[in-house]
């Protein structure tokens, strides 16, 4: 891509995103910010809109009395407006706090409880119902703005105000003072708040913490830099909000870089419209690849002997030369032969059916993806790569070059990031993308920031060339009875590369053995039991087939091979339910809490260590009329 007019390519983080925002109105005006899929149509804000919106938000909320350091909650799926609610935040100097749309109550009482949240951007009337709930609760809400009316004509609640009525009141006062205009973009400082954010909580209630606009921008001239994207991508902005990576990408690199953009209609709709919009960048944890190679595999069963056999002619013969692409040699002649013909036939239409056909830059992130999964979309001509990066340092520290790739490494520390390994093995960084501590924790700031550097809380190393492998972590390295050292997220992501696992917790500590509880994948076991006539009826019946247990049993000997023989696994329990984020057995981000998993299957793990070859699980079940019932399943214990 040429250099953009009026565009540095090493441009300087010491601004912030509301003075970037304006340069893109004044430069750019005419340029689409936002598509949003509404009713079927997709409608599109210029930036010069985006601009002129965010500034009547926020001289709107500054009027309502929205001061510096007041918590500003968005409750809801990604939406123009909501991003725009946080940009005129974050103007202002307040806390843009997003929380996960399926958060329970609790869980945002929580984030109530660290900030004084005086005003709440609110997607829909299920939202305005929830932050109604919250303030019957204690929390100290004064103004609910909320984007779409519907449902919401006869609610009479004090502080309701819809988006429209703030952005009037705003347009108002910013015609009647000609100087505000400069007065609010000149609040925000680049040491000033950007975005309120949390961490995980994997072993505890998620820390909250500051990321300033030189944080973000920061990450984002690193990973610029790298050339994760450039000047003009598009991209498609579905990932949670209260994600840093959707921040950093979504309002952080898309603000800098004048990105296109697009929001689907719906969490539903998520590959209907990536297909419809064709970006140029994307970014997806390894189950969502996962799921979309699922989808692939599952379309060319149904297909005729014709297709099948072009399909399995070329994509094998670019999976071979792929792989041998990995090892460090050339395809042979026959495949290279065989590629343009494959791209024409087979390649080309798949790309196309995904939304990849337009795609620059691919991206994996968040825990290891499965091998045969790479290299598949490579194979397909999608350049995927390992990106790596936490919410305390703003999303990026270290990525994968698109023609330097290996299967075990996270790639190379990106330019502006300083990586060094400590003698614990923890992974350490210094950047400018790294956050100044834990709001309100110091105890929690003075464990993670040593001397302005951030440990990550990862064991990993550096390899000779540079390249940086995560092996998991830190606090998760534990010794079985013989002393054996092992971490159990690692051979839990190698247990997920298997399409048929969704969930699994390794268990050992202490004990003579390894073990594990295993969450079956329902949409692909369910597929593949049906494709071999295995009737079930539930998740739970589905789970207890003899036929799915030996299936995992078989996905457990292939990573077996892999592990020594004190580490592998000689016992698995394939779980009734999956672990769910309602009841603290993982995180909002899919990451398991051990600790809530080890206490709530206690008589699993006896049964395991004890012997036994089955287990009786009983569980509370609170149905909708209020009742509340309790359920038995009795469960297999599976020797490997």
């Amino acid at each position: 891509m040429q250099r953009p007019e009026g565009a540095s390519w090493d441009f300087e983080p010491a601004t912030t995103l509301v003075r970037l925002l304006a340069a893109n109105a004044a430069t750019h005006p005419d340029q689409v910010a936002f598509r949003e899929k509404d009713r079927g149509i997709w409608q599109q804000t210029t930036w010069a809109q985006v601009h002129e919106t965010v500034l009547r938000c926020a001289a709107g909320l500054q009027a309502a009395g929205l001061a510096p350091e007041r918590g500003v909650l968005v409750l809801g799926d990604n939406r123009p407006r909501l991003y725009m609610g946080m940009l005129a935040a974050g103007a202002l100097g307040a806390y843009a706090m997003p929380v996960y749309p399926d958060a329970t109550p609790d869980e945002i009482m929580h984030v109530d409880s660290e900030v004084h949240v005086s005003f709440v951007l609110a997607e829909d009337q299920e939202q305005v119902d929830k932050a109604l709930d919250l303030r019957e609760r204690g929390a100290r809400i004064e103004h609910i703005v909320y984007d779409n009316p519907r449902g919401l004509a006869r609610y009479t609640a004090p502080g309701l105000i819809s988006w429209a009525d703030l952005e009037q009141r705003g347009a108002q006062r910013l015609a009647g003072q000609p100087g505000l205009r400069e007065q609010l973009l000149a609040l925000a400082r680049p040491d000033g708040p950007a975005v309120f954010i949390h961490s995980s909580g994997t072993t505890g209630k998620p820390k909250g913490l500051v990321l300033s606009h030189r944080n973000i921008l920061s990450g984002v001239r690193n990973a610029h830099r790298a050339g994760a994207f450039d000047f003009g991508d598009s991209v498609l902005a579905y990932l949670p909000m209260a994600w840093v990576g959707d921040f950093s990408m979504t309002m952080g690199a898309g603000v800098a870089l004048r990105f296109t953009i697009n929001i689907p209609e719906g969490a539903e709709t998520v590959l209907h419209n990536l297909r419809e919009i064709a970006p140029s960048f994307y970014l997806a944890a390894p189950r969502s690849w996962d799921n979309m190679l699922t989808t692939v595999q599952v379309r060319m069963e149904d297909s005729s002997r014709l297709k099948k056999a072009l399909y399995e002619l070329f994509m094998q013969s670019a999976i071979a030369a792929e792989r041998r692409k990995l090892s460090g040699q050339e395809p042979t002649a026959a495949q290279k032969l065989l590629r343009p013909i494959g791209e024409w036939l087979v390649m080309g239409p798949i790309k196309d059916q995904l939304g990849m056909s337009r795609l620059r830059n691919a991206f994996t992130g968040g825990e290891a993806i499965g091998e045969d999964t790479f290299v598949f979309y490579r194979a397909l001509g999608v350049k995927l790569r390992q990106l790596y990066g936490q919410t305390e340092s703003s999303a990026f520290n270290a990525m994968q070059s698109p023609d330097e790739v290996r299967l075990h490494t996270v790639g190379r520390p990106l330019p502006g990031v300083q990586v060094k390994i400590a003698d614990s093995g923890e992974i350490m960084i210094r950047s400018g993308s790294v956050f100044r501590g834990y709001y309100g924790n110091e105890a929690a700031s003075r464990e993670s920031l040593d001397d302005g550097w951030l440990r990550t809380g990862d064991a990993g190393y550096l390899e000779p060339d540079g390249q940086l492998v995560v092996l998991g972590r830190v606090s998760e390295v534990v010794h079985t009875a013989q002393g054996e050292r092992y971490i159990p997220n690692y051979i839990e992501n190698r247990l997920k590369f298997s399409p048929y696992v969704k969930d699994v917790a390794v268990l050992g500590k202490g004990r003579g053995t390894l073990g594990a509880i295993v969450c079956v994948d329902k949409e692909t076991v369910g597929h593949w039991a049906e494709m071999r006539g295995i009737s079930y009826i539930s998740y739970a019946d589905l789970s207890q087939k003899p036929e799915v247990i030996e299936l995992l049993a078989g996905a457990v000997r292939h990573v077996n091979t892999t592990l020594p023989d004190g580490l592998k696994l000689r016992h698995i329990v394939s779980l009734h339910k999956e672990f769910d984020a309602d009841d603290g057995e993982i995180t909002r981000t899919r990451k398991l809490r051990r600790n809530v998993v080890e206490e709530r299957y206690a008589p699993i793990i006896d049964a395991i260590y004890g012997g036994q070859r089955t287990v009786a699980m009983r569980a509370t079940v609170v149905y909708e009329t209020g009742e509340i019932g309790v359920t038995e399943r009795l469960l297999t214990v599976k020797e490997i």
